[in-house]
């Protein structure tokens, strides 16, 4: 059978190789054609259009690339109408894929969205076209299929793709001495500290989660560093004493014994792996400051950890409440010794239950594969 794919970030490439693998597992004669990456061709696809000439962040970027966006729009409709797919397959990237699904659906063609765009944060309106134009959706968040049911649309939850990210960079084991020695630090307790992948984050939140070093001097501060944020961005921030660890954020996390974590998929990762956590989040204008004061309005928290459990097992400073005495008081908590430390491992049990087993994108591709010879 024949597959067309559309992911447009760099996530989305990385969730559609995994997705890739599983389908020609199912189906080893598969044809894929994708909009995505280096990773999704590396899984066998045939790249037309790569993310990165399609990503547009920002509310001003979209404005100045409206006409490179339409482009991309009109390309994708005339790609899919000669290349004639069973199923045009949607990752993420909601704002152009739903534009794409109405055409697809218009146009006679089998669609399923893989990773649901996050309605419950912002954009609900956006339920009446994936309810219109999407056949099959597959959620990674337990929570979303009660939301789904709640507008009489059924999704299929299939697990979610970081339990098998976390499962395959920590099947090694390795000893905090070790760690230790290949990131050439000392060997004293870690406070891992996750600032965000942006650099506006970064500036925010890293100024304060680094004065707690002289309230916990028996730990040391370790800076998970994004990437594609080169090391000048944090010397601004950091003095010689503060060590980045790079694109080994997973290691670091098992080595600590807590956490400061920017609100996000970082903060689900670091629950999984079991690290306890405070998660933070503050910006001050720009459209990051309007889209978190909406999710706060629109959902009763602002972490995927809280948001699944449907309570707060993670304390949650967000803007205003991001302050140093309340932080100072959260971490001391979650610490060893502290008040909140052992509930809030038990908690993160309870989490990984809900969260299923490894397997997501597995999962979804036999799904996909046996949906399709049903119909065919």
């Amino acid at each position: 059978m024949k597959y067309y794919i559309i992911a447009g970030e760099a996530s989305g490439d990385l969730h559609g190789s995994n997705l890739i693998t599983g389908i020609l597992r199912s189906d080893p004669t598969a044809e894929i054609r994708a909009w995505g990456g280096d990773l999704m061709e590396e899984s066998g696809a045939d790249i037309v259009k790569h993310y990165k000439e399609t990503a547009v962040m920002g509310y001003w970027s979209v404005i100045k690339s409206l006409k490179k966006i339409k482009g991309n729009l009109d390309f994708c409709k005339s790609d899919i109408l000669e290349y004639k797919p069973d199923v045009v397959i949607f990752i993420d990237y909601p704002g152009f894929n739903l534009r794409i699904a109405k055409f697809a659906k218009e146009n006679g063609f089998k669609t399923f969205y893989y990773i649901a765009p996050k309605i419950w944060a912002w954009k609900t309106f956006r339920i009446k076209s994936i309810k219109k134009y999407i056949d099959r959706l597959y959620s990674i968040l337990p929570f979303e299929v009660d939301f789904y049911k709640a507008f009489n649309y059924e999704i299929e939850y299939i697990g979610n793709p970081l339990l098998d990210a976390i499962e395959a960079q920590l099947n090694r084991t390795e000893l905090f001495d070790d760690f230790a020695k290949r990131h050439q630090i000392e060997h004293k307790p870690v406070i891992a500290l996750l600032p965000g992948s942006r650099k506006q984050e970064i500036k925010f939140l890293l100024p304060m989660m680094l004065r707690m070093q002289n309230e916990f001097p028996q730990y040391q501060f370790l800076i998970s560093a994004a990437p594609g944020i080169k090391e000048e961005f944090y010397e601004q921030f950091i003095t010689k004493d503060n060590k980045l660890i790079k694109n080994d954020t997973y290691q670091l996390l098992k080595h600590a014994d807590g956490a400061i974590v920017a609100s996000g998929t970082a903060a689900l990762e670091t629950a999984l792996i079991g690290t306890p956590q405070v998660a933070v989040y503050k910006v001050t204008g720009g459209m990051l400051s309007q889209i978190i004061g909406k999710i706060v309005i629109k959902v009763k928290w602002a972490t995927l950890v809280n948001l699944i459990m449907q309570k707060e097992i993670i304390k949650e400073l967000l803007q205003k409440d991001f302050t140093f005495t309340k932080l100072k008081k959260e971490l001391k908590a979650i610490l060893p010794g502290g008040e909140k430390r052992e509930e809030l491992i038990i908690n993160y049990r309870e989490l990984h239950s809900k969260m299923g087993n490894t397997g997501a994108s597995v999962r979804a591709a036999e799904s996909m594969v046996k949906r399709l010879k049903a119909t065919v």
